[in-house]
């Protein structure tokens, strides 16, 4: 819905614009504006399982190591490509 209850729907054809593109258009003003945050809105913690949660701290631990496995990597790539231009 935009601001006036009109369904984006509505509003786009009278745009003569497709509506997922309105609708991105409405977004990033509701996200300029301060309304909405940019991010998705995550489901509240009630609505996890023990075992989602427990599942989600794991994966979000491996996601670290990863993203610590990557930026070794890049500086180790970076030594090595200096050292092979000398």
């Amino acid at each position: 819905m935009i601001d006036g209850g009109r369904p984006i729907s509505e509003v786009a054809r009278e745009l003569n614009v497709h509506e997922n593109l309105l609708g991105k258009w409405v977004r990033a003003e509701r996200i300029r504006d301060g309304v909405i945050t940019e991010g998705r809105a995550a489901p509240p913690d009630g609505e996890l399982s023990a075992g989602e949660r427990a599942e989600l701290v794991r994966l979000r631990a491996e996601a670290a190591e990863k993203d610590r496995d990557i930026a070794f990597l890049k500086k180790v790539s970076a030594y090595f490509a200096a050292q092979q231009h000398r």
